[in-house]
Parts: structure tokens; sequence; C-alpha cells
């Protein structure tokens, strides 16, 4: 799962990255977000692609159809069965948009320490930004965005390879030219799926590091907690062997 992101740069530099030749319709900021610990249920600033150009909108991270009631927002959809499940296929064929990001946090538990958990921040090996596939329902053109009904979830897939040590699941990743083909509002479903499937950014092209467990309090901010941190040394239990 994705449930802690970083999301420090300008909308205006994560725009520069994304290379789109598609007209921009809406404001850019130009100023650092300076956001490195961003939490579920907080509004983010998220790019989609309307009739008249790209816009960003800032949208809450947590969506549910409004047919779901009292059902708690969820964060993340699954890649796997997002396309056709009932919760998510509307959304999936009209909503996608992407968040821009900087890299994410996962916790890691010590199998010596269960209740100890060590967080490690995750970011693209060149320190370069990254668009997470995100789907949501959000408003279109010029209308503002209405807090009680608009709403976004990252995309997320089974990890791979040494990842797999810090979490069995991880955002799906896109470069820039995929990242585009992916807002695309002539993409049907299917091939939407395909492109998140085939060529979200592999595994090998991600770093991470340990870092300081004050970024489990959603108070704390700032560029230290994604500084590489040591690991604490472990004391050795008696019996370990």
């Amino acid at each position: 799962m994705c449930g802690r992101i970083s999301h420090f740069r300008s909308e205006e530099k994560y725009l520069k990255w994304l290379k789109s030749q598609v007209p921009v319709a809406g404001p850019v900021d130009d100023r650092p977000s300076e956001r490195y610990n961003v939490a579920p249920q907080t509004h983010v600033s998220v790019l989609h692609q309307d009739e008249d150009g790209l816009r960003f909108s800032p949208m809450r991270w947590g969506y549910a159809p409004l047919w779901a009631g009292d059902k708690p927002p969820s964060i993340n959809a699954r890649l796997e069965t997002a396309a056709r499940s009932r919760y998510w296929r509307d959304i999936w064929a009209v909503g996608r948009c992407l968040v821009p990001a900087d890299g994410w946090f996962e916790w890691v538990s010590d199998a010596h320490q269960p209740r100890s958990r060590q967080p490690y921040f995750i970011h693209l090996a060149d320190n370069q930004p990254m668009f997470f596939a995100a789907i949501g329902r959000f408003e279109r053109g010029l209308s503002a965005p209405s807090p009680e009904t608009t709403g976004f979830a990252i995309v997320t897939a089974d990890s791979e390879g040494g990842m797999l040590d810090i979490h069995d699941r991880r955002p799906v990743v896109l470069a820039p030219a995929v990242a585009r083909r992916w807002l695309d509002p002539g993409l049907d479903a299917a091939a939407a799926e395909d492109l998140a499937r085939t060529h979200a950014t592999p595994a090998e092209s991600f770093r991470w590091h340990s870092v300081d467990a004050a970024v489990g309090n959603v108070r704390n901010d700032g560029p230290q907690l994604i500084e590489p941190r040591p690991l604490a040394p472990r004391t050795l239990d008696l019996f370990d062997s």
C-alpha cells in the first residue's frame, strides 16, 4: 500500500518534467509546496486533463463512490481489479489523473521487535520527480472543486525484486511519456489497464533508505524527514542464533 508520500517541488517543475504538448488550462504555482510528509485525507495538488487542457486541482486523498454511504474512503486502488470492480470502474474510465511526487514512505516491522517499525523513504535512483497513476472524481473546467464529492486514490501493484523486502505493494509510477498517455481521455479503460501493467517504472529504478521515525507523526514536516538515518544497532537476544 502507499499511505504517505513526499511532494515538495512546485507545480511548475512537475509540469516541466511531464513535457506535455497539451495546453495548460488552469493556473500553475511556481512556489515549492515543501510538503515532505503528506498523509491520506489531506488535499494534494493532482494533475488531470480536461477538454480545454491540463489542470492542477487540490483533491482529497481518499475516494468512495457516492453510493458507498458512510464507508471510509479508500486511499489505494489495486491495479489487478480496479478496471472491473464496481467500486472503481467508473472513475477508472473517466477519472484518470496523476499525483506528482518525489517519493513515498513504507514501514518495515522488526522480526525481533514486533512493536518496532522502521520507516523507509523510496525515491527514483536519479532523484527526479515521479508521477503516481491515480483515479478520482473531480470537478471539470473552471468549476470550483467540492470537498464533499471530490477525491482520489493512488493505483498500486505487486512489488518485485528487492522492493519486496520493504512492502509487498507499491504505487504504480509512470515515466513522463507513459504518464502523458495515462491522462489521455481518448485512452479506453482496457488500454489504460494494459499501460499501467506493462509500462510502469520497474523496481530496479528505485532506491530506498531508512529515515527518522518522526515521519510517523503527520504533524511533522520538513526536509529532515527524507534524509538518510542509519539503522539503530539491535541488541541481540541471548537466544539468537
